[in-house]
């Protein structure tokens, strides 16, 4: 009986514990591990350029690496570091450039909304800058009038990353 007592009461937290969290961007939740020995330095700024290359699996998915930038930006957070430390680049090219266009021309090639665009909005809102390779665009037949408007054109994600890297930017790729 007491051990029935005892995992009534203990089930709620372990429950709890397990529930994943959003405190910068709604989406890419985390799991806050408060054991970790590991962790972000709160005191450092993080200058990042995020090579994103992972396209969605369907048209009717995110982005798997914006996705990720998500998740990042708010493990960062859970992690202790301050927003405003934390200073994001993204050089979008390949298949994940089809998630920065407009709605309209997304549903015409794809048949459903572009899900991306609530994702693309948060991100930029949490001071992410978003660009775009303007070669993939041109090479997916993609016109450089429909990318979504938190988004900028490049002239491509070599150049972009490798500018950002000069300016002491580290690189991940998503």
């Amino acid at each position: 009986m007491r051990l029935l007592l005892f995992l009534l009461f203990l089930a709620p937290a372990l429950a709890a514990a397990q529930e994943k969290v959003t405190p910068i961007v709604p989406f890419g939740g985390i799991y806050e591990v408060p054991e970790a020995t590991v962790v972000p330095d709160p005191e450092l700024e993080y200058h990042l350029i995020v090579d994103v290359v992972s396209g969605a699996e369907t048209p009717d998915t995110l982005v798997q690496g914006l996705y990720n930038v998500a998740r990042m930006l708010n493990l960062f957070s859970v992690g202790g570091v301050p927003a405003e430390q934390v200073h994001v680049v993204l050089a979008i090219h390949g298949s994940a450039a089809f998630g920065v266009m407009e709605n309209d021309l997304y549903r015409e090639r794809f048949g459903v909304d572009n899900p991306n665009l609530p994702l693309i909005e948060a991100l930029h809102g949490a001071g992410v800058k978003l660009t775009v390779c303007g070669q993939s665009l041109r090479g997916r037949e993609i016109p450089l009038t429909s990318v979504a408007p938190q988004v900028e054109i490049a002239t491509s994600m070599l150049t972009t990353v490798a500018m950002y890297q000069m300016k002491g930017y580290a690189m991940l790729r998503f």
